[in-house]
């Protein structure tokens, strides 16, 4: 058992914050990083996804913070605008004890326009992704001169997805005496060079995953031809019969012919990557999340951030060039206790790859053998998610969704699963059984007094 937060010299605000929301024992990550952090320390912490880096920061940056000042005092910069929305949310929750601090999120793929008024109006804390960062500070919207805390939050992505340039820009412009906090899931070569240049002394803690790989089945199979990688998926996804499963390629187009191929075959499923508009990403992610869609077909950078529980299987369509990048993958799975299968295919080119990652994770990878073909039928999704033209901005909250839905069209709570509501859109996941009454009533019905389209996505 690790230390409780009380150990920490925090603000008493903090302290109460994290008791409400059921935060009392650190994770490791946090018990050995954040007695440095609060020190003022640089630090680079690594961690996977669920290791509670996010929490970690987020209490250096507000314990740092001068509320008073409404100057820009803290920068977060993010790979995804996924990562810094749930990023900014977390800093946002755990600051609700202190009052008066203003948390913005600065994001490509989103309108300027908001993003400058609300500029004008000042901030305490940025958070954001290093291209509209860069963006707006070129234009002389962002002023650091007062920032004590920067922080690189899925570092090692940012550089995968070319960063490298607006970071090294939007850096310079920041105060060289700062505390710097890099947080990575991977440490690969680069991290280390720019760990050099932009931070002073700093105490590296390294934590494995918080998810036991005991829990995780591991199956290897051998296949050498692309046909012979389409069959044996089909095969796997028809016997397993997943309800929530991630589909891992290491490029954009492999992502399209995995997905195109999977449709064809009568799957449920959807793509993610990079070159994806951000409404796109947006709402893949959120049906995926609320499981109207069984199956993701994704890239790494792509599925960074991904907040899905109960994950039953993940699937290595193309091998990962990096083990460490393979053990993030398949941690995806099996979380919290629960059991978790990672299926890894692989061609007789491949097998130094697979050895490396026997050495790496201490295992023996031996050949599965593929299933018998079954008359099985691929697994549909219970629910379907309907989209609401109207959101934070509209004042809309989910307790209206879900007055509406139950009380206006009498549907069973039970029949109604996720309700996500975003600042211009709400998304509610709805089961198959009433998703045609839930539609109707949603567009007929008033919420805050006015009347809102909604439709089934497709």
């Amino acid at each position: 058992m690790t230390a409780p937060f009380t150990t920490l010299s925090l603000k008493p605000e903090l302290i109460t914050t994290l008791d409400s929301l059921g935060y009392t024992q650190m994770t490791p990550i946090q018990a050995q990083s954040l007695p440095l952090v609060l020190e003022g320390k640089d630090v680079i912490g690594q961690g996977k996804t669920g290791s509670g880096k996010t929490a970690t920061f987020a209490l250096g940056v507000l314990s740092n913070l001068n509320v008073q000042r409404f100057r820009v005092q803290s920068l977060v910069l993010c790979p995804t605008r996924e990562l810094a929305d749930q990023v900014a949310t977390e800093i946002r929750t755990l600051a609700r004890g202190i009052h008066n601090i203003k948390v913005l999120t600065l994001c490509g793929g989103m309108p300027m326009g908001p993003q400058i008024g609300s500029l004008e109006h000042g901030a305490h804390i940025l958070v954001g992704t290093p291209g509209r960062i860069l963006d707006h500070m070129t234009r002389g919207r962002i002023n650091l001169d007062e920032l004590n805390t920067l922080v690189l939050d899925e570092a090692d992505r940012m550089l995968d997805m070319g960063f490298q340039d607006a970071l090294d820009a939007i850096i310079s412009h920041a105060p060289v005496q700062r505390q710097t906090l890099l947080f990575s899931a991977t440490f690969p070569k680069e991290i280390e060079k720019i760990a050099a240049k932009v931070m002073q002394e700093p105490e590296m803690v390294k934590v494995e995953s918080t998810h036991e790989t005991s829990t995780i089945e591991q199956r290897f199979y051998q296949v050498e031809t692309q046909e012979d990688r389409d069959e044996a998926l089909n095969a796997l996804l028809l016997t397993l019969r997943p309800e929530s499963s991630v589909i891992f390629c290491n490029t954009k187009k492999e992502v399209q012919n995995v997905t195109d191929e999977l449709h064809h075959r009568g799957f449920s499923v959807i793509e993610l990557h990079g070159d994806m508009e951000q409404r796109e990403r947006e709402q893949a992610l959120t049906m995926f999340a609320n499981k109207s869609i069984s199956i993701l077909v994704a890239t790494d950078v792509a599925a960074r951030g991904l907040d899905v529980d109960n994950l039953d299987a993940v699937f290595n369509f193309e091998l990962s060039r990096d083990p460490e990048v393979h053990v993030h993958r398949i941690g995806r799975t099996g979380r919290a206790g629960s059991k978790g299968v990672a299926i890894t295919f692989y061609s007789e080119k491949e097998l130094h790859r697979i050895a490396r990652i026997e050495e790496y994770m201490g295992i023996e990878a031996h050949p599965a053998t593929l299933p018998e073909p079954t008359e099985y039928k691929p697994h549909y999704p219970a629910m379907r998610t309907i989209q609401i033209l109207g959101g934070k901005k509209q004042k809309v909250r989910a307790g209206d969704i879900l007055g509406t839905l139950t009380k206006q069209a009498g549907i069973d709570g039970k029949l109604i699963g996720k309700i996500n509501i975003l600042a211009m859109v709400s998304y509610v996941a709805v089961d198959n059984s009433v998703v045609k009454l839930a539609e109707q009533s949603l567009q007929n019905g008033k919420m805050k007094g006015r009347s809102f389209r909604a439709r089934i996505m497709k």
